[in-house]
């Protein structure tokens, strides 16, 4: 590909990638992933907390789309609509190993390792301390509650934004969102009881 092409695609809005995309140009797909990639992964392995699993899945999420790109009729943004088929794939990927991973992922979040817990004395690694213990909270979510904290809570969504990828009313995730937090902050109570003896609210 020319510069010139490579500032056109650069300079180009998702929709106008889209319509290329849409007639056969691969360089406008690619350029599409370049945008999103990052967010799309970093979604998918709040998910799946692997990398391994999260590199597989990001690669299908673009594949898929790339295959149903005639099908997009562009009523929400791409980012949107990639972002709707990364989270299907992940819910189908939880599905397929939730024999066998998610009592596993139970075992380990919910049961804990038998370990008390000694908060470092350092400031930067109670905060680094605090980040993997809300991971593995949130990691413990049930489905659906997952789906919508991770929507609503990292990435930004509101709960009707939330509600159109996931197909249900607003209601319905705010209702997650409450649950959602109660059980995190169940999960997370014995930690800072032993830190301070107060749970934040999240």
């Amino acid at each position: 590909m020319s510069n010139t092409m490579n500032v056109l695609m650069s300079d180009a809005t998702d929709e106008k990638l889209v319509e290329w995309a849409k007639k056969g140009n691969l360089e406008a797909y690619a350029e599409l992933v370049r945008r999103y990639r990052e967010r799309i992964y970093q979604t998918i392995f709040r998910f799946t907390r692997s990398h391994h699993d999260t590199d597989d899945l990001a690669q299908e999420t673009f594949l898929q789309g790339f295959k149903a790109l005639k099908h997009f009729n562009q009523r929400s943004s791409f980012y949107t609509w990639i972002f709707r088929i990364a989270v299907n794939q992940c819910l189908n990927f939880l599905k397929k190993k939730k024999s066998e991973m998610m009592m596993e992922e139970y075992k380990e979040n919910v049961l804990g390792n038998g370990r008390p817990f000694s908060p470092a004395p350092d400031s930067e690694a109670m905060v680094n301390e605090l980040r993997a213990r809300l991971d593995e909270a949130v990691a413990s979510l049930p489905e659906p509650y997952k789906s919508s904290f991770i929507m609503v809570v990292f990435q930004g969504m509101t709960h009707a934004e939330a509600a159109r990828i996931l197909r249900c009313s607003g209601k319905t995730v705010s209702w997650r969102m409450h649950k959602a937090r109660k059980m995190i902050q169940a999960r997370l109570r014995f930690y800072f009881n032993e830190v301070s003896n107060e749970v934040p609210k999240i």
